[in-house]
This record gives structure tokens, C-alpha cells and sequence, in this order.
């Protein structure tokens, strides 16, 4: 699983703001670089800084990511899950997109939903129906079955020991900028800077 970088400091471990893997205004049109200083400088930055805020003289100070979030609650859940879950959104992108779904990872979506066309429609409809603020999760079973599923807020498949593998954003501050109140048009959009390395990854 992605989690932030961490450094030991002292009986603290501090979580950082992970660096992109690609420049601010790498997946331009798609995404503005403005969007990505606000969404990733600013809100990703300021749920690492709240979270090591909420972390200080508590029982999750020197734990790692994925434990806070299976383990707590309230603003340190809220704060924790959404550095994980930004941190594996911003990943999964690159300049142009790249690659394509393995053989195993495309077998088992036309498996769940007969062919390609089919899951991203889905997928889509559940991302653009989800109401306020979330994100869209495609997800694996422990036995291999794939799932679509809707998560509001901070909500994220690792704290219903489900894997994540693809996630869309639809908090406003992910494409407002962009494209304003057409959230069709920024998930459309997304399909085509995918990074099907990275995804192929963690199917796999």
C-alpha cells in the first residue's frame, strides 16, 4: 500500500507531504497546474500538517499511516485517510497516460462487467452520483472479485479490508477550477492520464 514518506523524530514519527511524480503542470489540460497547487499544495499539505498536529501526545504518535486509519477516529481518521487517500490519487496519474490494463487486471473487469467501456461508465456514474464530497474506489476482494463502491469524505476501502486499486476524487476542490460544476467532464477527462502501470501494480 502508498503511504506517506516518514522521518522518526525523536518518539514522534512525522508525516510528510509526498513529492509528485511529476511537475506541477505536467498533466495539463487535464488538470491546471493551478489546480494542482491548490489541491495538492495547499489541501493535501494542510491534512499532513493537521494530522501531525492531531498526533501529538496521543497513542498514534509514533504509528504508521495505515494504522491511524484503521485505528482511529474523528479529525485523526478524517486527517490520516485523506493524506493516504490524495497521496494514492495524485500517483496513479502521468503526462499523456501510460500503458494500458494487463491481461489479469482486464480479464477481471470483463469478468464483472463483460467489457472495458462498461466499467468506465460505471464507474463514472457512481463517481458523478456520489452526492457532496468523496471518492470512487474501484476495489479487489480477497478473492479476486472486483467492486465499484462510493465512499463520502475521507472514506477510504482500507478500514473494510478492501484493496484499492483506481480512485477518482470528486471533492470540488479536485476540478472546480477546472471545470467547474461539470464533474462528467473532469471524470471523462481522467481516464486519459492514467498511469496503467502503476494500477497494473496494485491488482497485482
Amino acid at each position: 500500500m502508498i503511504t506517506a514518506p516518514l522521518i522518526i523524530n525523536k518518539r514522534i514519527m512525522i508525516h510528510e507531504l509526498p513529492k509528485l511524480p511529476y511537475e506541477l503542470n505536467a498533466l495539463e489540460p487535464i488538470i491546471s497546474q493551478k489546480t494542482i497547487e491548490f489541491h495538492y499544495g495547499k489541501h493535501h499539505q494542510a491534512y499532513v500538517n493537521n494530522l501531525n498536529n492531531l498526533i501529538k501526545n496521543t497513542a498514534f504518535e509514533q504509528e504508521t499511516l495505515e494504522h491511524i486509519i484503521k485505528t482511529s477516529e474523528g479529525g485523526i481518521f478524517n486527517n490520516a485517510a485523506q493524506v493516504w487517500n490524495h497521496t494514492f490519487y495524485f500517483n496513479q496519474f502521468v503526462p499523456k497516460g501510460k500503458g494500458s490494463p494487463s491481461q489479469s487486471l482486464l480479464e477481471a473487469i470483463e469478468k464483472q462487467w463483460d467489457m472495458m467501456d462498461n466499467f468506465k461508465k460505471e464507474f463514472n456514474a457512481a463517481a458523478a452520483g456520489l452526492f457532496g464530497s468523496g471518492w470512487a474506489w474501484l476495489v479487489k476482494h480477497k478473492d479476486g472479485k472486483l467492486e465499484i463502491i462510493k465512499e463520502s469524505n475521507a472514506g477510504t476501502p482500507l478500514t473494510k479490508g478492501l484493496k484499492p486499486i483506481l480512485t477518482f476524487d470528486v471533492w470540488e476542490h479536485a476540478y472546480y477550477l477546472d471545470y467547474q460544476n461539470r464533474r462528467p467532464d473532469y471524470l471523462n477527462a481522467l481516464w486519459s492520464i492514467l498511469n496503467w502501470d502503476e494500477i497494473n501494480k496494485r491488482f497485482n
